[in-house]
């Protein structure tokens, strides 16, 4: 009967229901969602509560459309979106005003300096789902918490462009910055790329593509739960197949839009394949506790340990995508963690 009335409520008034839901105390949370089981004990009530949510909405792979699912994230995401709270100035900008559109904006909260360092940001969603208004609030939350500028990326999406586009995308958002500093209120050499999810497998991707070109690194890269395989078989794969926000069946499913076959073992499609790790730039790692993804982007952690990288890595009592969900406590939380990061990898402070 529960099940249902989530169910109901999050179709038909999802910010509604997220709000009230999140609103509760973590004690009525445990009396209405329970305990998370054994393998996720660690999760707070309030996230594992939109687990138990999302999975009372989750469509079965075979119904999976792809413009249908783009609303849907959209929609979903707002729902789980705190309201904005602090002044930032954002700016839409075409980084490709001479070819086809690639559309970015920018972050720029209250009291920077003129100049200073700039974090380019790609959104996750599998490749083929996500959008600048998916990401609004993290952005923004981000922008704020760190005291940095953001640059969130509206990279091509699969199946329409399906790989290598996206990875294409982000080496011409870097390009765009990186020859106009000035621009984007950065300096050379004050230049970081993140990503969460799909977006940290572009930010690890661009940080290889521009050691293969000998070109210099960014400042930092920062990877939150990133995919760093394609078809991973991880422990993690099993143990959180479904019911905590991204199903494996959802994920081979984003895997078959976006990586034509005979592709997957592509350093640039799963940056964890690349035989030389040597001499990328520092990085932050964050995996989630519950999530899918974890293992692979620890493996890629230690692999970048290992090749002599400055590496900070953390793994989080929470579930996938919790970047997105700003009104969540548990997800500030680690909002806070990330900003620290951020900010000792960008400016030298916590």
């Amino acid at each position: 009967m529960l099940e249902r009335v989530f169910k109901s409520a999050m179709k038909s008034l999802p910010g509604l229901a997220a709000g009230l839901i999140l609103g509760l105390p973590d004690r009525w949370l445990r009396l209405l969602f329970g305990s998370p089981p054994a393998a996720a004990a660690g999760l707070r009530p309030d996230a594992w509560a939109i687990c138990r949510l999302a999975a009372t909405v989750e469509e079965p792979a075979d119904q999976l459309d792809p413009a249908r699912e783009r609303a849907r994230t959209d929609r979903m995401s707002q729902a789980v979106a705190a309201e904005i709270e602090h002044p930032v100035v954002t700016e839409d900008i075409d980084l490709r005003p001479d070819g086809e559109a690639l559309a970015a904006r920018l972050y720029t909260p209250a009291g920077v300096s003129a100049q200073g360092p700039l974090l380019i940001w790609f959104h996750g969603g599998g490749w083929v789902v996500g959008s600048l208004d998916s990401h609004e609030s993290p952005c923004h939350m981000l922008a704020v918490k760190a005291r940095v500028r953001v640059l969130s990326i509206d990279y091509r999406l699969a199946p329409e462009h399906p790989f290598p586009a996206a990875p294409e995308d982000a080496l011409a958002a870097w390009t765009a910055v990186e020859e106009d500093p000035p621009r984007f209120g950065t300096e050379p050499g004050g230049i970081a790329v993140g990503g969460d999810s799909a977006g940290g497998n572009l930010a690890a991707v661009l940080c290889q593509d521009l050691k293969g070109s000998g070109a210099s690194q960014p400042k930092a890269q920062v990877l939150l739960y990133p995919v760093t395989e394609i078809g991973s078989q991880r422990e993690s794969m099993s143990t959180f197949s479904s019911g905590f926000l991204l199903t494996r069946q959802r994920m081979e499913w984003f895997n078959k839009q976006y990586v034509p076959a005979g592709a997957e073992e592509d350093p640039r499609a799963a940056p964890l394949l690349a035989t030389d790790l040597t001499g990328l730039a520092p990085a932050y790692v964050s995996t989630s506790e519950a999530d899918i993804l974890r293992d692979e982007g620890e493996a890629y952690a230690r692999r970048l340990m290992e090749a002599g990288v400055e590496v900070r890595y953390d793994r989080l009592p929470v579930a996938h995508s919790w970047f997105n969900q700003t009104r969540s406590r548990s997800a500030r939380t680690a909002h806070g963690i990330l900003a620290s990061n951020v900010k000792s990898l960008l400016n030298g402070s916590t």
